[in-house]
């Protein structure tokens, strides 16, 4: 959408109309919403929920979302018009609104920040300051004195319809030309508008069909090819056609037509045959517009028979959603909880509803997405962030329109516009990659999606072998449901767990660079077998750091204080945190030597090695570098599925949730830095991390194995991993946490002060902890300290946590207590550029 959008609208005719006023969402950091006045003629289309364009501050127009209606206008400025409207119906359901609001009150952000997050950016518009001729200046006819930069413009406008700002600097080459477009519009030669342009736009293919009055009147067909047999290849072409759409059967199937590919692709028919038959006027072309996500209804398949155990599970989780909104499934790895939750999304779909099946990783949708398709064909979406911003705005408009039943998708799939939803499954509902991080709103989805499920009326489904602490306490109180499923499907028995100690290996001088000799030995006899083999080393990158053997230099980030990882195959030096990266020097910069070695090691450095040690291993890694394309992870998967790769090098991606039938061993090879994180999470992380990847192997019938090396075998930790005995794990941290005071008996709240200077920032964390403290109370603030990792992007941190109990404390009050706080140290000389960001439920 272009056009000259006028801001000033004539006073108002007197009438007996009512004055209608929209609080409107704007996509930005605003603590309020801004109200705009309704233009009369728009009172019918102006809804709740629906997009509207509107001028904020002097120049900006930005699109925003209605959150109401009213007749009150502002009592402290001047309300401006709503300019356009871009919706015939809301695209925000209610339930979607009241969520929203939720999510910004419960972590502490804005409205602005939620919509930023939810909306797909193809349904965002944007603007962009243009200019165009004035449309009373004839450059022909009007004689103005003009520099030669401003006949360059109008030259240029004559020949476009429009010119952005930064098109003028290009055409000028000058940085400084705003003088020449302030001079023209004084002159009045130009004009300033603001596009807005809506970004989303449909998938349109070429296709062909035979021009109609052939088909429709009686024997010109046969006339058609007589008069084409001197010219064999549009008769082939006509030929191939009729074979593809037989409209001698039915002339309608000629509507439809056929995509011009679809001939083009045989080596044998010449396009350019196809063109002459379409100016000749036998063929014509025609674009139309499809959906990205095919309809494939011949595919669908009936689920999978469920075993007693399967049966007896999902017959336990029906009966208690009568009682309880939220039901955990904890099913020991290999158990077969997917066919489950595809039993009971087909039993949520024959009562009507809509149905969210979330996943923690991208990694996870290429595999689960296959056998959902073939259960539910074309009522299945994915959402996720490798698709492009059209396939994300049509799955919205899809879920919207009801079409997509079942949207399988990662944690940003809870903002769908879900209206009549049944059901959500949270699959791995321990995975801490459903904890949004930055920027806000720092949400949780599990947590979210029981919102979400309690403001539609939906059930819960949270599914893991390993749950969460927090979970597994809300089943043992009683807020929710829990089930079990103790065996694996079929034959399939849990693996054997080995640990190899490999500070004694190293001693006997039995590692081969990072492998243990018993590791190797295992690879080649699993190789042998053409069975398959899982690696996990949770660091991406060939090394952690470099570091020269004379005078011990190690490169640093210049923004952030880490060291650079190395990156062999890129041959360049990586921060994780900011993304700053420099080139592998040749030698060391501090002293000059050529002895820089790396240290440690990452998955590029495993995958490297383990093919000079064993030249026969089909070896394939999958991390975040391996995965930056769409298809990526699809594509792994496929080849490791299809046997093309026999071993499989991975982070954390490699153990949630992946099903592989010929996996028969796995080989964890740096356990000890899992344990020995500084987090009071670390051990019950750690087991997760060890059962789960564990799980990988075996789950077909044939034996798994699973060697864990350690330095520290002797860890309590690997008993409980090796016996998978969650329940003395929960038992453990359940103690532990109510003996320190933390989760699930209190909630806390993470607030990271921010500044470009060290010392500020220290000053503003230690004045807001005092303030935090005579409102909240000593024993509920902890800090100001200086994390771990201390700066990041050129800004030095200091973090504060508060514990707030959760049986004893008012946590809308505590939070209002904290923004005030907040709001009162940016109200400071010294702190007004403080950047002070609340995390709350940090995991």
């Amino acid at each position: 959408m272009s056009e000259l959008l006028n801001f000033n609208y004539p006073p108002e005719p007197a009438t007996d109309r009512v004055t209608l006023f929209a609080d409107v969402i704007l996509p930005l950091p605003l603590p309020k919403l801004y109200t705009y006045r309704i233009p009369y003629e728009m009172n019918d289309e102006v809804s709740v929920g629906v997009r509207v364009i509107v001028q904020f501050g002097s120049k900006k127009v930005l699109s925003c979302i209605v959150a109401d209606i009213h007749e009150n206008a502002p009592a402290d400025y001047q309300a401006k018009y709503i300019l356009d409207v871009l919706d015939d119906k809301p695209i925000i359901t209610a339930p979607q609104l009241k969520l929203f609001k939720w999510i910004a009150d419960y972590y502490m952000c804005t409205l602005g920040e939620v919509i930023n997050a939810a909306l797909p950016s193809a349904l965002k518009l944007s603007s962009e300051s243009r200019i165009q001729l004035h449309p009373h200046y004839n450059p022909e006819e009007d004689e103005l004195i003009l520099a030669p930069q401003e006949e360059k413009i109008i030259f240029a406008l004559q020949n476009n319809q429009a010119l952005t700002f930064t098109e003028v600097g290009n055409l000028l080459q000058l940085k400084s030309y705003h003088k020449f477009i302030k001079s023209l519009i004084q002159k009045e030669a130009i004009i300033i508008y603001e596009q807005v342009s809506d970004k989303f736009s449909p998938k349109v293919v070429k296709k062909i069909r035979i021009t109609e009055h052939f088909v429709q009147e009686e024997g010109l067909l046969e006339e058609l090819f007589n008069q084409l047999t001197p010219q064999p290849k549009q008769l082939d072409i006509l030929l191939n056609y009729l074979q593809l759409v037989p409209v001698h059967q039915d002339i309608h199937l000629n509507y439809r037509g056929i995509e011009k590919s679809a001939l083009t692709n045989n080596p044998h028919l010449s396009s350019s045959s196809i063109n002459t038959l379409i100016k000749k006027g036998v063929l014509e072309q025609f674009d139309q517009i499809v959906s990205r996500f095919p309809m494939e209804h011949e595919n669908q398949q009936l689920p999978m028979a469920l075993s007693e155990h399967q049966q007896e599970a999902k017959d336990e989780i029906l009966g208690l959603f009568k009682e309880k909104e939220t039901v955990l499934l904890h099913g020991v790895t290999g158990s077969g909880k997917t066919e489950v939750y595809i039993d009971l999304i087909k039993h949520a779909l024959d009562g009507g509803g809509q149905v969210l099946y979330l996943l923690p990783e991208i990694a996870l949708t290429a595999q689960i997405v296959t056998r959902l398709m073939k259960v539910f064909g074309d009522k299945l979406g994915i959402y996720h962030s490798k698709f492009s911003d059209n396939e994300r705005a049509e799955v919205w408009q899809g879920v919207l329109s009801g079409r997509f039943q079942v949207v399988i998708g990662v944690r940003s799939s809870i903002f769908l516009p879900f209206h009549d939803l049944s059901l959500i499954i949270v699959d791995e509902e321990h995975e801490p990659s459903y904890k949004q991080y930055d920027p806000a709103p720092r949400y949780n989805a599990r947590e979210t999606a029981l919102m979400m499920a309690h403001l539609q009326g939906a059930k819960t489904l949270l599914g893991s072998a390993t749950p969460s602490i927090e979970s597994y306490y809300n089943c043992k109180t009683g807020r929710w449901g829990l089930v079990s499923i103790t065996k694996r499907f079929g034959e399939a028995k849990l693996p054997e767990i080995e640990l190899v100690d490999t500070r004694r290996e190293q001693q006997r001088k039995n590692m081969h660079s990072h492998f243990s000799a018993k590791l190797l030995q295992d690879i080649e006899e699993r190789l042998k077998r053409h069975e398959q083999v899982i690696l996990f080393q949770n660091r991406r990158g060939y090394a952690p750091f470099i570091s020269c053997d004379e005078c011990s230099w190690i490169p640093k980030c210049k923004f952030c204080a880490v060291s650079l990882s190395y990156h062999k195959y890129n041959n360049e030096l990586r921060c994780h945190y900011c993304g700053y990266h420099e080139r592998m020097p040749h030698d060391c910069p501090a002293c000059g030597a050529t002895t820089l070695r790396s240290m440690g090691f990452g998955t590029e450095k495993v995958e490297d090695e383990l093919k000079l040690l064993l030249p026969n291993a089909e070896v394939q890694r999958m991390d975040l570098d391996t995965t930056k394309k769409k298809n990526s992870y699809q594509q792994i998967i496929s080849d490791f599925e299809s046997g093309r790769t026999n071993v499989l090098v991975g982070t954390q991606m490699v153990t949630k949730g992946l099903d592989f039938e010929n996996v028969s061993l796995v080989g964890i090879l740096n356990a000890d830095t899992i344990i020995n994180f500084p987090d009071f999470r670390a051990h019950e992380r750690a087991y997760q991390l060890f059962v789960q990847v564990s799980g990988r192997a075996g789950r077909k019938g044939k034996p798994g194995s699973v060697i864990i090396q350690t330095r520290d075998p002797l860890q309590p930790i690997f008993n409980k991993v090796r016996s998978n005995d969650y329940q003395t794990l929960y038992e453990h941290e359940i103690e532990e946490r109510l003996r320190f005071g933390y989760p699930p008996f209190t909630r806390m709240i993470r607030i990271t002060v921010k500044h470009a200077d060290d010392k500020v920032a220290e000053n503003a964390a230690i004045v807001l902890a005092k303030d935090l403290t005579d409102r909240l109370g000593k024993q509920q603030v902890l800090g100001p300290e200086v994390p771990y990792i201390f700066k990041i992007r050129n800004l030095f941190l200091q973090e504060i946590h508060i514990k707030l109990p959760r049986d004893s404390t008012n946590l809308k009050s505590a939070k209002g207590q904290i923004v005030q706080a907040i709001f009162n140290l940016k109200l400071l000389p010294d702190f007004k550029s403080i950047r002070a960001v609340a995390d709350v439920d940090p995991v």
